[in-house]
């Protein structure tokens, strides 16, 4: 492949991030896209490319595009027409989870059957801190687990709904409690968090039940492992949902690009 910059795209369930990248790593170019219903017909999110595609036609042509697509069908559809419509012809690689790759082994019984965002940021995750063994909680639509050695063997992770479908999921599947679409300011305060009205009650709840299994996995692995894990944390909800931990964590939001980056690079 001719040299030039990479172009990295993280498609999940909430929304896309973008990058182009350097083939050092260094990062030139970012930028997020949304995800919009096609006029109410179809359930399936379509990519929304309105602000991007201004962006992308100033770009120098990427040497490629890497691609880890969790949202579907009509969304890979969709970027795929976006990347070609910028930059004809350009190679495109849908990323999949392996056996190994970069430093990082799959132990799942199916490897290709882990997500590729999952894939992805445990290869950034065990590059920014190598040598380390690693919980990685990523607070998405989804929140998700991974526990990695530190020679990088991912050895198994955990799927819970996410912060935000947790709340959702109360005011559409009850008769009397509201939707509640975003965590309260006041949602997870130190100490007591019982909160005085149904919002702030449903946000705190939400908030406290994730920091819970993030604590127990983290205890339950430092226990089983005998030393002591880093506890990485990543996501659109990671702000409300750190906010309740009472554990030592470290926050990285790019996890799933850094490991796109390292990827392409290898490749």
């Amino acid at each position: 492949m001719s040299r030039g910059p990479f172009l990295l795209i993280d498609a999940g369930n909430s929304r896309i991030k973008w990058a182009l990248v350097a083939q050092d790593g260094s990062r030139l170019h970012a930028g997020t896209m949304n995800h919009v219903r096609d006029d109410g017909a179809r359930s399936a999110p379509i990519a929304h490319e309105a602000g991007s595609s201004e962006e992308w036609a100033t770009l120098p042509r990427p040497a490629g595009a890497w691609i880890s697509n969790v949202a579907g069908a009509a969304v890979g559809e969709r970027l795929g027409a976006l990347v070609e419509a910028h930059w004809p012809g350009l190679p495109r690689t849908v990323v999949r989870a392996c056996a190994q790759q970069c430093g990082v082994t799959n132990s799942y019984a199916t490897p290709d059957a882990l997500g590729s965002d999952r894939w992805a940021g445990m290869i950034g995750a065990h590059a920014a801190y190598p040598d380390e063994p690693l919980l990685i909680a990523t607070f998405g639509t989804a929140t998700t687990l991974e526990a990695l050695r530190a020679d990088g063997t991912f050895v198994g992770g955990m799927i819970a709904p996410g912060f935000t479908l947790m709340m959702r999921s109360l005011g559409e599947h009850t008769a009397q409690l509201p939707v509640v679409a975003g965590g309260m300011a006041n949602a997870a305060q130190p100490g007591i968090a019982f909160a005085t009205d149904t919002r702030s009650s449903i946000s705190a709840g939400c908030a406290l039940a994730q920091a819970a299994l993030i604590e127990r996995a983290w205890a339950d692995l430092q226990d089983a492992w005998r030393m002591p894990v880093r506890l990485v944390v990543s996501g659109g909800a990671a702000a409300e949902v750190t906010a309740a931990l009472k554990v030592p964590h470290t926050r990285h939001d790019a996890l799933v690009l850094s490991g796109l980056a390292l990827i392409a690079a290898q490749s």
